[in-house]
């Protein structure tokens, strides 16, 4: 099987396509195929889809935080099982960044469960890659935001990024990060 991956803006034709990779991807949380439709259609310029021959094997929904317009929300990175293990979800990373509709993104905020040690270790190499420090802070709490049915997401904002050529090499370490918080805003 060819290795080779074709990245693109995604459309509405992928929607449900994504909608079953989040399935297969757990532990991230399933929307609706209706929603991931909208993602497509609506965040297409700041999101990516990832083929491998005819199969859908990556998926990022992101869009522009609206009152900061130098902030990349990351939504979602979704990895088919048989696509895992080649950099794939950094390399969605950088071409989402490499785009016009990205130029003066200085910032990228996702939130993360302090559990989930893969987007820990994705988005520690990305503040690695572009100079950027990493740090992490509660925003939506279990017992306040999930009734105790959810663990807490914390806000993890990286930025400013350091923009150059430099940035993209695929030299960079992969080390885990350890989550540093920041103190507790009023």
């Amino acid at each position: 099987m060819s290795q080779e991956f074709n990245f693109y803006p995604p459309s509405v034709d992928d929607g449900w396509a994504v909608s079953q990779l989040i399935s297969a991807c757990p532990p991230l949380d399933t929307n609706s195929a209706y929603c991931n439709l909208l993602q497509c259609h609506h965040f297409a310029s700041t999101s990516v889809a990832v083929r491998r021959q005819d199969e859908l094997v990556g998926f990022i929904s992101a869009y522009r935080v609206p009152d900061k317009p130098e902030t990349l929300f990351i939504w979602q990175v979704a990895v088919a099982e048989s696509a895992r293990g080649q950099g794939l979800a950094s390399k969605m990373i950088e071409q989402i960044l490499q785009r016009e509709a990205c130029e003066s993104i200085r910032f990228i905020e996702t939130t993360i469960t302090q559990a989930n040690e893969a987007s820990w270790a994705l988005f520690g190499r990305i503040a690695r890659r572009y100079g950027a420090p990493l740090a992490s802070d509660d925003l939506f709490t279990k017992e306040k935001h999930f009734s105790g049915q959810h663990d807490t997401e914390l806000l993890v904002t990286i930025g400013p990024l350091e923009r150059s050529a430099d940035t993209t090499s695929e030299d960079a370490p992969v080390s885990a990060v350890t989550p540093q918080r920041k103190e507790a805003r009023a």
